[in-house]
């Protein structure tokens, strides 16, 4: 049962000071470090789903999006469960 669930924008324009071919990378581990900050537990806690991985590379491994929408669920156990939440923002 999920604890808390919250709809975050994360922006990832950071990720445009990495080499381009790190790019959506580093746009996911900058996912996981955003929603470890905010949901308050580590990094290691925090599991993607493949709806939001494939979102992030949708464009490449060059070009990751600036902005993107995360649905976020934390359990009583720590883990962080993270999901697209439907259309990339502009």
């Amino acid at each position: 049962m999920a604890e808390t669930e919250r709809v975050y924008t994360i922006p990832l324009r950071e990720v445009k000071k990495a080499p381009r071919w790190k790019r959506s990378k580093r746009a996911v581990d900058e996912v996981r470090r955003y929603l470890a900050r905010h949901m308050k537990t580590s990094i290691e806690d925090v599991k993607i789903s493949s709806d939001l991985n494939e979102a992030i590379w949708a464009r490449g491994g060059q070009k990751p999006p600036a902005r993107i929408r995360v649905k976020a669920a934390k359990f009583d156990d720590g883990g962080v469960e993270a999901e697209f939440a439907g259309e990339r923002v502009r």
